[in-house]
């Protein structure tokens, strides 16, 4: 689950929040909560980071502005999805407003019988006969202040199933918004998010991350020659490689294509150079049968490109070192893993 707060963190989380949320343009909804939850609780660093160059250039965050950082950061999912949890997690809200307002009416009423009590004894000459008349009132609204206390519990405890309800169901359609369909693996814009949330979390003196960049040589072949049911198969196969070698906080994703690419948040370029050597030679030692005949064809190769974050550049930069060095594989005849030298791309 992408939340594990208690309810004292949460409540703490809200007070922080809703300031925060009261000084921008935007409407005060389930999108516009989720990122101010993320921003305050500290679980979110891409997000953070954007919201802080926001604040620093005066930016107000309006519903426009509101609804891209939520897609971008929270929960990328597709709209339909969004506007029925967005529907349903506000329906639930109305839910437990109108209780909580049925408890404060009855607490209101007991307030008023206290209050009459209070009068009428001070004014009676006989407090013994009043006091019972008195009694009786308050007993009958202290019932009904309980009964409805107790209404607002279990509609407080239906209501956060069906909020958990909704998170899981957000969250699993958010997996499947950055998962890409045919590998298992994350999809261009999972990755995206993982390096930008890695770059955002650095800090001085810490281990810069490193990036691979694979690609399967001569894949236009392989289409050409078996089809492109081969080619999904060459794909997976590949995937499946990369998996079984990535580990941990590391991330693998199918970056396009035939085009693969790895984010080792703690790995020195020596490692990363390693393991991209480890997985051209086991690609390449692969065997893949035919979906006809189910002969083996020649092997699959992989060019890799390699680099290490320098300090201060853009994740776009940091890339396109890694796919300058790509291309010098495939220049110097390809099924070899090239290192990206400092200079810019």
């Amino acid at each position: 689950m992408r939340y594990n707060d208690s309810i004292e963190q949460s409540a703490e989380f809200l007070r922080l929040a809703l300031p925060l949320m009261s000084r921008q343009a935007a409407a005060l909804n389930p999108l516009s909560y989720a990122i101010w939850y993320e921003y305050v609780a500290g679980i979110n660093p891409a997000l953070q980071a954007r919201v802080d160059e926001l604040i620093r250039d005066d930016h107000v965050l309006d519903d426009a502005l509101t609804t891209e950082l939520f897609r971008r950061y929270v929960a990328d999912i597709d709209r339909e999805t969004a506007q029925r949890v967005g529907h349903d997690l506000q329906k639930v809200m109305i839910d437990v407003s109108h209780s909580a307002a049925q408890a404060g009416d009855k607490a209101g009423e007991f307030g008023t019988a206290l209050q009459a009590w209070s009068t009428g004894m001070a004014g009676t000459s006989d407090p013994s006969a009043t006091a019972k008349i008195h009694l009786t009132s308050l007993l009958d609204h202290t019932r009904d202040m309980q009964t409805s206390v107790a209404t607002l519990k279990d509609r407080l405890d239906d209501s956060q199933r069906e909020i958990e309800e909704l998170r899981q169901e957000v969250d699993r359609a958010r997996e499947a918004a950055l998962a890409d369909g045919l590998t298992g693996l994350s999809n261009r814009r999972g990755f995206d998010m993982a390096l930008a949330t890695c770059l955002a979390a650095l800090v001085p003196g810490a281990q810069s991350p490193s990036l691979l960049i694979a690609d399967i040589d001569h894949f236009k072949h392989v289409n050409d020659c078996y089809g492109h049911l081969f080619g999904d198969k060459v794909i997976r196969a590949v995937a499946q490689v990369l998996r079984d070698n990535v580990k941990g906080r590391d991330t693998a994703a199918r970056y396009g294509g035939e085009e693969f690419i790895i984010l080792l948040p703690n790995t020195p370029i020596e490692g990363a150079q390693a393991l991209a050597e480890q997985i051209r030679v086991m690609v390449e030692r692969c065997r893949i049968r035919r979906l006809d005949s189910h002969e083996f064809i020649e092997s699959v190769t992989l060019s890799f490109g390699v680099a290490c974050y320098l300090p201060g550049e853009t994740a776009e930069e940091l890339l396109a070192r890694a796919d300058k060095a790509l291309y010098a594989s495939k220049q110097n005849g390809r099924n070899r893993v090239s290192v990206a030298g400092p200079e810019a791309a």
